[in-house]
């Protein structure tokens, strides 16, 4: 993994494949690098960190989903030294599909698999919902409406006068977005659902985007089921991902130790700082 503000991760020897994590609005980095001890030395998770959060903080929050998905590219093209994946939540699923499609349209190395959560099919995302122009009172209450975010953290005013910036441009960047017809990827795609999300309705669509396969995994719970079952979640991820390392032409000692097997299991997980759509 090369030195850069947009990755947090840690390099493991022994990997196979590299996962890289984009997250939802509002969310950063720390909502993923949990998941590493779980995923095991063959699969390396890097994280995306975007700017306005984390480390990052002090940075103006990216606005331009094209200028996003192009730096991404950038940034993706030189790391990737080994075979990789993209998972992505929500927004972050809507940006991983664009970073994967903007790859195949100048001809880079695909990721093996795109992996989208709690995330509508980008042609049939319902966009009448235009949170980022909400006044802050109104903007928070929307935030407890996701149930994503600690209400201690939302009544904080002191400290959501420091995030709202970042979340309004997380969400701008969903609600600004129109999806543009092109070919569909040649990779497979998994989705991840909440059996309780209400803000996603058409998970099954993503089948349209994909000419190879499409797997559709569901998960109990509402738009952050990634972390109310975040063992079940994190569990079903390895285990694609494991199919995936061992249909590659090459082969480490470590993945004769690789188990495939259903998705199951679940175990409550620990919500993030700021947790939005």
């Amino acid at each position: 993994m090369k030195q850069t503000p947009w990755l947090v991760g840690t390099r493991l020897p022994t990997r196979n494949l590299r996962l890289y994590c984009f997250s939802y609005a509002g969310g950063g980095a720390h909502a993923y690098t949990p998941w590493q001890r779980a995923l095991g030395p063959n699969i390396e998770l890097s994280a995306i960190q975007m700017p306005g959060r984390g480390a990052r903080m002090g940075e103006p929050p990216v606005e331009s989903m094209t200028q996003l998905v192009e730096t991404l590219v950038d940034v993706i093209v030189s790391d990737a030294d080994m075979p990789y994946a993209f998972f992505g939540h929500s927004l972050g699923g809507l940006i991983a599909f664009e970073v994967a499609r903007c790859l195949a349209r100048q001809r880079k190395t695909m990721p093996q698999r795109l992996i989208v959560s709690g995330c509508a099919a980008p042609q049939h995302r319902n966009q009448s919902r235009q949170l980022h122009r909400l006044s802050d009172d109104a903007l928070i209450q929307a935030l407890a409406d996701y149930n994503g975010t600690p209400p201690e953290i939302l009544a904080n005013q002191e400290l959501m006068a420091l995030l709202l910036p970042m979340i309004r441009a997380d969400f701008g960047l969903a609600e600004r977005y129109a999806y543009l017809a092109g070919p569909s990827l040649d990779i497979p795609i998994s989705v991840f659902a909440g059996t309780e999300d209400q803000h996603v309705s058409s998970a099954g669509k993503w089948a349209e985007e994909s000419s190879v396969t499409c797997r559709v995994h569901s998960f109990e719970g509402d738009h952050f089921f990634i972390h109310t079952r975040r063992d079940a979640v994190v569990a079903c991820l390895k285990r694609e991902l494991e199919s995936d390392i061992l249909s590659l032409p090459w082969k480490t000692n470590a993945t004769a130790f690789l188990r495939i097997g259903k998705c199951e299991g679940s175990a409550p997980g620990h919500p993030p700082l700021v947790s939005v759509g």
